[in-house]
């Protein structure tokens, strides 16, 4: 009997997949185990393996083709075995699929018939759907199914049978945004290019309405002295021994923030937390996801329990996520979860922002430029380097009060950055 080679979900957020090569013609034989096809998703780039040993065939994914996770991109025939006479027709769809299958949250209906229902010629479904299909008289292969690899379940039986009541307008539709052709119209023909949006960038722009549209935002703002920290990494970066005739470190302002922030939330746990319906949940380590720019967009990768960690090892670490990150070489886990972030922008010579939270983290920290300012001490103004952060909270999980003791925990460490060693 044919396996499947189904498109894998790698992310939580990830909704479709893109083929970018086959690495095994259509025909060929395969070994469990070994890359058959290279898939991109919005955030990272992966081979996906073989799940069994045989002849690849029925392909029904192109390459360029935005997927649903969990469909079926093509088959494996076990030695001896045919093609199906269904397998040319399966390919059919897959023409729609390069060309209609939308990147959205959830596949849409008509992308949801490329499974392996139309190659087996058999309709997956459960026992419990099958019996209110057959009381309800309804043909099973009018109905689309959203349980894995396309079986129907129950609910989808029910939802045919009798079609949910159409829901009044609500406020979020009368709030919905300008068509395209409403923006169109303000310009002049032949004035601008339109460039399509890849699955990156419609990904960061459905998750940041999400969370300004969900997460109630609250800031705290607060200046940090510099001095000190500066003269500690110079002297940690001179004493760094050579490794190769390359030093073993070489740390940065950033790599000192990640480190502060991952000590203060230790110190404040409940302002290292995540919200929930039912519950708050604190986490065990302060997991630091860093923004990262990326051609087209951003990824987080995540140094996990950075409150753990030296100086060196988070300033080694974070070298080697950035530029995995830029080449689209993470892995899942190295980019999902997290239980708070930093955005930088201080080295673009930005003064200071305010960053949107990254749902389920309940904060992230925003940290601008280090400059030179006038500052009063002993009542005497003199010159100093000062950093401004602000630090954006979710209402709902991280009070005010509780911002502004956690960022006064972080002012602490960086002003009195020997702290950050012991």
């Amino acid at each position: 009997m044919a396996t499947e080679i189904i498109l894998p979900k790698v992310d939580m957020d990830m909704a479709t997949g893109r083929i970018s090569r086959w690495l095994v013609a259509e025909g060929a034989m395969v070994k469990q185990g070994e890359p058959v096809f290279e898939m991109e998703t919005d955030k990272a780039a992966m081979e996906v393996e073989a799940p069994a040993s045989g002849m690849l065939g029925g392909i029904v994914a192109k390459v360029g083709a935005d997927v649903p996770v969990g469909h079926v991109v093509a088959w494996i025939y076990a030695e001896g075995e045919k093609p199906s006479a269904n397998a040319s027709a399966a390919a059919s769809p897959a023409a729609a699929l390069a060309s209609a299958v939308p990147v959205a949250d959830k596949p849409t209906a008509p992308a949801a018939v490329i499974s392996s229902n139309s190659h087996a010629g058999a309709v997956r479904a459960t026992p419990l759907a099958r019996r209110i299909a057959r009381n309800a008289g309804l043909n099973l292969t009018k109905v689309i199914g959203s349980g894995p690899h396309g079986r129907i379940v129950s609910t989808d039986v029910e939802k045919f049978v009798a079609p949910p009541p159409i829901a009044a307008p609500s406020l979020t539709a009368t709030l919905a945004p300008m068509s395209d052709a409403a923006v169109l119209k303000l310009f002049e023909p032949g004035s601008f290019t339109e460039l399509p949006h890849d699955n990156m960038r419609r990904t960061i722009a459905r998750r940041l309405v999400e969370a300004k549209s969900t997460v109630p935002h609250f800031y705290v703002s607060a200046d940090c002295r510099l001095d000190a920290l500066l003269k500690l990494r110079a002297e940690l970066n001179a004493a760094a021994p050579k490794i190769s005739d390359a030093p073993a470190w070489k740390l940065s302002i950033n790599d000192m923030v990640i480190k502060a922030w991952a000590l203060a939330l230790r110190d404040v746990p409940m302002a290292n937390v995540s919200w929930t319906e039912n519950a708050m949940v604190v986490h065990a380590h302060a997991d630091i996801g860093v923004a990262v720019s990326v051609q087209g967009g951003l990824i987080t990768p995540i140094v996990r329990a950075a409150e753990t960690k030296s100086l060196s090892a988070i300033s080694n670490e974070m070298k080697d996520l950035a530029v995995r990150a830029k080449t689209r070489k993470l892995k899942p886990g190295e980019y999902n979860g997290g239980s708070s972030a930093i955005s930088n922008l201080g080295m673009f010579g930005v003064k200071d922002f305010a960053a949107i939270i990254n749902p389920p983290h309940a904060t992230i920290l925003a940290v601008g430029s280090g400059d030179q300012r006038p500052v009063v001490e002993n009542g005497v103004v003199v010159p100093a380097t000062v950093m401004t952060v602000t630090l954006s909270t979710d209402h709902r999980a991280v009070d005010g009060a509780l911002g502004a003791e956690v960022l006064a925990a972080f002012r602490a460490y960086i002003e009195k950055p020997l702290a950050m060693l012991v």
